[in-house]
C-alpha cells in the first residue's frame, strides 16, 4: 500500500490497542488470572486461590480469559505439588536448593505470562501438569 509522501496510513483498526481478536477487559482478565497467583503466593500459598476466582468470575464470558485462567490454575496446582517435593527433600538437605528452584522457575514464568497475555497472545507455561481443563 503506498501513500504519498508525508501521509501516514489509517490507524489499525484491529482489536484493543492493534492485537485482533482480544477485547482490552479480556485482555486485563487474563493478566489478572496470571498476576493473582503473585498475591496468593505471598499470603501462604493460595497461588491457585487468585486464578480460580477469574476462572469462575468470567471463564464463561470470554474463552480466551477461560484458557489463560485454566492455564495459571495448572501451574500453581504445579508449582504447589512441586514445592511439597522440595519439601519432603529436605530432610536429605537437597530439597532447600529445590524449593529455591522452584521459586525462582514459579517467579520467572508468572512475570513472562503476565507480558505475552498483556499483549493478546496465549501463554502456555511449560512443565506444568494439566489438571483442570
Amino acid at each position: 500500500m503506498s501513500e504519498p509522501f508525508g501521509q501516514y496510513p489509517p490507524p489499525y483498526s484491529g482489536g484493543a490497542a492493534g492485537v485482533p481478536g482480544h477485547t482490552t477487559e479480556e485482555r486485563n482478565w487474563a493478566v489478572a488470572a496470571h498476576l493473582s497467583s503473585v498475591l496468593g503466593i505471598w499470603i501462604g500459598f493460595l497461588g491457585a486461590l487468585g486464578p480460580l476466582v477469574v476462572l469462575l468470575a468470567k471463564g464463561k464470558e470470554s474463552p480466551y480469559v477461560r484458557s489463560q485462567a485454566v492455564e495459571a490454575l495448572n501451574f500453581n496446582i504445579s508449582v504447589l505439588i512441586y514445592s511439597i517435593i522440595g519439601w519432603i527433600l529436605v530432610f536429605v538437605l537437597i530439597g532447600f536448593v529445590v524449593l529455591g528452584a522452584v521459586f525462582v522457575f514459579w517467579l520467572v514464568l508468572t512475570i513472562v505470562a503476565t507480558i505475552k497475555v498483556s499483549n493478546g497472545e496465549p501463554y502456555r507455561y511449560p512443565l506444568t501438569i494439566r489438571l483442570v481443563s
